[in-house]
C-alpha cells in the first residue's frame, strides 16, 4: 500500500488529503524499522521509494516516528465523490506481523456512500471477493 500511496497517481487522487497519509505511512515505516532493522523487504521499499520519490524522500528524511492504530481517512472516490471514514487497526496476539484495517464511517460522514457502493456490488457483482 505504501508503494502505491507514493507512486501510483490514481492511488494519490482517492486520497483527499493525501499529504496526511503520506506522512503518516512514513511514520508507521519508521516504527517497523525499528522493530526489525534486519528485514530485507523493507530496506528494499524504503530504498526504492526513496530514488522514486521526492515527496517520500523528503518525509523520509524528517525522521517522523509514530505508531498510528486509529485516525480518520478522507477518500475521494471517483463515484460517491468524498467519503469521510475512521479506521483502526487490529493486531492479533500472535505476532504473526498480520494487521487487520478497520472502516467506519460516523452517520452523515460516509455512511450512504458505502451503502450506495454496497448496492452497486450488489447488483453487478464485485470484481473480488468481498469481506462481509
Amino acid at each position: 500500500m505504501t508503494r502505491m500511496l507514493f507512486l501510483d497517481e490514481h492511488t494519490k487522487e482517492l486520497y483527499a488529503r493525501w499529504h496526511e497519509e503520506a506522512v503518516r505511512a512514513v511514520a508507521s515505516l519508521r516504527v517497523l524499522g525499528g522493530r526489525s532493522p534486519e528485514d530485507a523487504e523493507l530496506t528494499a521499499l524504503v530504498g526504492e521509494l526513496t530514488v522514486r520519490s521526492p515527496e517520500f524522500s523528503t518525509l523520509w528524511a524528517k525522521h517522523p516516528v509514530e505508531r498510528c492504530v486509529s485516525a480518520l481517512k478522507y477518500f475521494r472516490h471517483p463515484e460517491v465523490g468524498e467519503l469521510e471514514l475512521t479506521f483502526e487497526v487490529l493486531t492479533p496476539p500472535d505476532d504473526s506481523g498480520h494487521r487487520v484495517l478497520l472502516y467506519t464511517p460516523d452517520p452523515g460522514t460516509g455512511a450512504e456512500a458505502l451503502e450506495l457502493l454496497a448496492r452497486d456490488v450488489e447488483t453487478t457483482g464485485p470484481a473480488a471477493p468481498v469481506a462481509r
